[in-house]
């Protein structure tokens, strides 16, 4: 290659002719994760070795963050799920950027929950906000106006160093970038245990809306068309970053403290470069200039283009030297793995190309033709003339290696089914349950959420109709209808450590609860599945059956899984994350004028318990921070109750005046986070043992307030739906009273409640 005259000094490019006559070349493909059968078989691939630029592709491609090629063979039974949600057919699925499905009047919704866990761990606060950036592209990427975020987050016990290293780091980080774009945080989850020491979770969710004829999809057809990259400058962020660091366990240090065995550089977001970028994609889309889009996000470039032409009906041929760079050292190789954020590729008609650019030049977002389509079934780069790429697109983007790892059930875990929770010592009288109950709402998980939501704008945009701390958030989506979705988030990972099919199934029934207390009809599901190592089979056993109960019950329930997101490897040493598949519902409401609020509302009604409470402890709260305990068999799930629960909270819309589902820290929870948010007390009278009737965290229950003169109306609607309903007693005053055993303020609650976060990070 011949060198411009104030062009530094480069190393002898390896093109693909040099691979061809130099096949004994040593090349570094284990430092890039490469097995050494993986490395082969490229070869094989290719009838060479590959290039410097080819490896780096293959590296990140087939890493397992971007191949999932350790959870494949278990994700292809969410795809046997029929496609359509209870209101009609997905309108994309799995394998495109996110899942889009119809929700009435012409309109559609795009949602996706995906993981940022590693970068953030590395660097909290741009590791969490380009986590929020990558998960609002991809929803553009649909054709979708994006309306709101949310954050499922977990950390290491509350009071350890590391905890307070990285939390403020990654709240601010969530805040600081969904903040900046405008778009509204309207729920999600903060949750701390010793597993996730060292190993914080960051999942990120994002809603956005479109009518039906605006949906987009991620191919490169039309040979002669224009492929097209805008947005920012590439840059040497995030060389390999969340590829890298994503398929990587964290190993302890000398120190005690723990950090990945490789660190590339984590990506570093500009919020206000996305919202130009947003504001111009939205732009192109309704000029109809867009024939095929993807942004980039993990892998950068070898993503984009690999997954482009790989979904298209030919090649692609780009000129990588026209990629406009903030660092003009940095090699092909370099390009190609970059994650620098804020960046989209089109696919554009040669017609379309000038209109194109003219509205990126309006948003002053910096717009670059930087190569083709072709009819050749190749990926073709070249670097100043030179061909430093020719693969077949589809190994790199959709025929990477397919691992069937050895599971099986761990030698431990009947032992840990073995050790029930119901056998603990149990609080007897009313100063006992009294302190209980003030104990557990101070706890690190039930606790006031306020220190991490008050960061984050809720009620930006103007169409937020809940947020925390309501069960779900809730979003209109047209002003003149009221048309309107709810999404709900949720996963207890004790749970899943004690049984993963039924935590998968619990973590399911939980989020699909909450979007029906809202008043909501629940739709479809996205999932982030966090685990430890795939190299461990108690892991992978873990995974599997996880998969299993997940894919099971969205049959019985009839939702679809519309995409998702799988992190491995999240494990500090021998130390595996408790099995954490996230699940978000997301569901439709009519009229959002008519939703249910979470807390009680005036004093002077009945309360009522929907559904049955069993003495059901194991995994649960109480178990959890009075004892230190985890043991025994989760709460039974029976998805029938569920979905029948889901049917009358929606006839009860209207009827009731506010609805809470049980689920963490049973009913004293609920009972208490109801008073405490509108300072409505209550007094109930328990049918059974109180202390079950508290703390067990039985599944398909929630209670509901209702006018005195409609309590026989809610029992009718109940009654229809075989949902069993009983009467606990009534709202007002200022504490929250159990008939003949304790009463407590609702203000020495609510300070227990609140103090907790400030108290720990100041």
């Amino acid at each position: 290659m011949a060198d411009t005259a104030s062009a530094p000094a480069r190393p002898t490019l390896d093109t693909v002719a040099v691979a061809a006559g130099d096949p004994d070349r040593e090349q570094p493909w284990s430092e890039l994760g490469l097995k050494a059968d993986e490395y082969e078989r490229i070869r094989e691939i290719l009838g060479r070795r590959p290039t410097g630029a080819e490896l780096a592709m293959y590296s990140v491609m087939w890493s397992e963050h971007c191949s999932y090629k350790s959870s494949k063979v278990h994700l292809k039974q969410f795809g046997e799920l029929a496609q359509e949600t209870p209101i009609g057919p997905m309108l994309a699925g799995i394998g495109e950027n996110a899942g889009v499905i119809d929700i009435g009047q012409g309109y559609a919704v795009s949602f996706k929950v995906e993981s940022h866990n590693h970068p953030s761990y590395v660097e909290p606060y741009q590791g969490a906000a380009t986590g929020v950036g990558g998960i609002v592209r991809d929803i553009i990427a649909m054709g979708a106006r994006p309306v709101a975020v949310m954050d499922p987050l977990r950390f290491g016990p509350l009071d350890a160093d590391d905890t307070h290293r990285v939390l403020p780091g990654i709240v601010a980080g969530v805040g600081g970038y969904g903040n900046c774009l405008g778009l509204p945080n309207i729920g999600g989850e903060a949750v701390f245990d010793e597993t996730y020491l060292g190993n914080p979770l960051v999942n990120a969710l994002c809603v956005g809306v479109l009518r039906h004829e605006d949906l987009h999809l991620a191919k490169a057809s039309g040979t002669g068309n224009r492929v097209i990259l805008y947005g920012a400058r590439t840059g040497g962020d995030g060389i390999g970053g969340v590829s890298v660091l994503a398929s990587e366990t964290f190993t302890e240090s000398e120190d005690g403290g723990s950090g990945p065995a490789k660190r590339p550089s984590v990506q570093v977001g500009d919020p206000f470069m996305e919202k130009l970028l947003i504001e111009c994609t939205l732009e192109l889309f309704a000029a109809g200039v867009v024939a095929g889009i993807q942004d980039l996000g993990g892998a950068g470039l070898s993503c984009a283009t690999s997954e482009l032409a790989s979904a298209g009906d030919g090649g692609m041929r780009c000129e990588l030297d026209r990629v406009p760079l903030r660092d003009s050292t940095l090699s092909p190789e370099e390009i190609l793995m970059s994650e620098s954020q804020e960046r989209m590729m089109a696919v554009v008609e040669p017609g379309d190309v000038a209109a194109f650019l003219a509205i990126c030049a309006k948003w002053d977002v910096e717009a670059v033709d930087i190569g083709e389509v072709t009819d050749t079934d190749r990926l073709e780069i070249t670097w100043h003339g030179e061909t430093v790429v020719d693969v077949p697109p589809r190994t790199v983007a959709h025929d990477g290696p397919v691992y069937e790892r050895p599971y099986a059930r761990p030698d431990w875990q009947d032992a840990l089914q073995a050790d029930g929770a119901e056998a603990l010592p149990r609080p007897s009288t009313g100063d006992e349950l009294r302190a209980t109950l003030l104990r557990m709402v101070a706890s690190p998980n039930l606790c006031d959420k306020s220190w991490i939501t008050d960061q984050y704008d809720r009620y930006v945009q103007g169409n937020t109709v809940l947020a925390q701390p309501a069960d779900s958030g809730m979003v209109r989506v047209d002003e003149e209808t009221h048309l309107g979705v709810s999404v709900a988030t949720d996963c207890n990972g004790r749970f899943a450590k004690l049984d993963p099919y039924a935590g998968a199934q619990l973590a399911l029934a939980e989020a699909y609860r909450n979007v029906a207390t809202g008043g909501a009809t629940p739709l479809a599901v996205s999932d982030c599945l966090n685990f430890g190592s795939p190299e461990d089979p108690d892991v992978m056993w873990q995974f599997a059956e996880a998969c299993r109960g997940l894919k099971d019950a969205c049959a019985e329930l009839g939702i679809p899984v519309t995409g998702g997101n799988v992190s491995l490897y999240n494990q500090t040493g021998e130390t595996a994350i408790l099995p954490t598949p996230v699940v978000a519902v997301l569901g439709v409401i009519d009229d959002v004028r008519r939703r249910t609020p979470s807390s009680f509302q005036a004093a002077g009604e009945r309360i009522v318990q929907l559904g049955s409470t069993h003495e059901e402890l194991s995994g649960s709260e109480w178990a959890h921070v009075v004892h230190g305990h985890l043991g025994g068999r989760p709460p039974a799930v029976n998805l029938a109750n569920e979905h029948n629960l889901a049917l009358a909270l929606r006839d009860l819309v209207g009827v009731v005046t506010s609805a809470h589902d049980l689920s963490d820290g049973g009913l004293a929870q609920a009972l208490a986070e109801a008073a405490m948010v509108g300072g409505v007390g209550a007094r109930v009278d328990l049918p059974g043992d109180a202390f079950i009737e508290l703390f067990a965290e039985s599944a398909a229950r929630a209670i509901v307030t209702v006018a005195a003169d409609r309590v026989d109306e809610l029992m009718t609607i109940a009654a229809r739906h075989g949902v069993p309903a009983v009467e606990l007693g009534t709202t007002g005053g200022d504490v929250l009273a159990v008939e003949g055993r304790f009463e407590v303020p609702v203000a020495e609650l609510r300070e227990a409640w609140s103090a907790t976060l400030p108290n720990a990070l100041g």
